[in-house]
């Protein structure tokens, strides 16, 4: 537990003081986020606070290299920090999504050479793809969901909170001391973002914190329960992302519009907005929901196979539900500009 401490107080600390000084250089080296009718802000916002985020998990990570499996621990490290630095480069001068996607590739491969995988199934082919798959759609999917004000951050302080909850649970201090160095980092970077945010994480900290969530979510354990129950816990965890990434998939392709390249106002916050809420009441009803996917996760880790079943069906009908009724007014509508 004193490790958990020291390791949360390391990253809030860095992630508070460091943000400021981020704030400070983002003019000065053209990181700024300008207005524009897709966006929800009306000024020009640093966009440089995810090299905050990175610092600050990586200074926990270093500390508690030693004692990860070192092979393992460079893979996730590595991978990272080259997934962060691709998002800094988009930041300031843009990347194609094809190059974007072609890093995650690479990095998802660098985990599963490294023991990083998926482990569900019985065939290594099947492991490989759904690895490649679980690490670019929770990567993209906390980086779609850095849309308003608190949001992104908001989320990954959530689910990481959750896995190192488990993570105690199960004796994975380790696991849990990257999960908690996260939760710091996010809870230090949103004493700035939240609404009124007066910095951005950018792509450099939402790609950053969706990658580590995915390897988290991989390479946490459930020795109490079986596998074939237990794989429903970190999908339940990153539920909100998974959730607002599908139902942007399905709109877009559902008007014949290209889903990774078409920017829009059609994420589940604006929706929300869309419908009557203010932006502050938006995010923090997706962190509810976020809460209450978590505590569902909980329950799977000691659940029995029916349970934990009828646990995922019930969430999956849900999810169902919502995508349908998002499509429609008061929270979507057909004419609705897409950019």
């Amino acid at each position: 537990m004193t490790i958990y401490i020291l390791v949360f107080a390391g990253a809030l600390v860095l992630a508070i003081g460091g943000t400021p000084l981020a704030r400070y250089l983002a003019p000065r080296l053209g990181m700024m986020d300008q207005p524009s009718s897709r966006k929800v802000h009306l000024r020009p916002v640093p966009r440089i606070g995810g090299v905050v985020i990175y610092l600050a998990v990586l200074v926990a990570a270093i500390l508690l290299g030693r004692q990860y499996n070192f092979a393992q621990f460079g893979s996730i490290v590595v991978g990272a920090t080259g997934i962060s630095f691709m998002g800094l480069v988009d930041d300031r001068w843009g990347l194609r999504p094809i190059v974007k996607l072609l890093g995650q590739v690479l990095a998802a491969l660098l985990l599963y050479a490294t023991g990083i995988y998926v482990g569900t199934f019985q065939q290594p082919l099947v492991n490989l793809v759904v690895t490649v798959l679980w690490v670019g759609y929770i990567t993209n999917g906390i980086n779609l969901l850095d849309n308003m004000d608190g949001l992104a951050g908001g989320v990954s302080a959530i689910a990481a909170a959750y896995f190192a909850l488990m993570c105690a649970f199960s004796g994975q201090y380790l696991v849990g001391a990257l999960s908690i160095a996260v939760l710091g980092a996010c809870l230090g970077f949103l004493f700035y973002n939240l609404n009124p945010a007066n910095i951005f994480m950018g792509d450099s900290g939402a790609l950053f914190l969706g990658f580590i969530l995915a390897a988290i979510g991989i390479k946490i354990d459930f020795p109490d329960n079986v596998t074939f129950v237990t794989w429903m816990v970190p999908v339940l965890v990153m539920g909100t992302s998974i959730f607002d990434t599908t139902l942007v998939f399905v709109s877009r392709l559902r008007r014949g519009l290209n889903p990774l390249t078409t920017p829009g106002k059609d994420h589940l916050s604006h929706r929300l907005v869309a419908a009557g809420m203010t932006p502050r009441e938006a995010v923090l009803t997706i962190y509810v929901v976020s809460f209450v996917l978590g505590m569902l996760a909980v329950f799977v880790t000691r659940a029995s196979a029916v349970e934990g079943y009828a646990v995922g069906g019930l969430v999956v009908l849900a999810g169902l539900y919502g995508i349908w009724r998002l499509e429609r007014p008061p929270f979507f509508s057909p004419q609705q500009p897409t950019s």
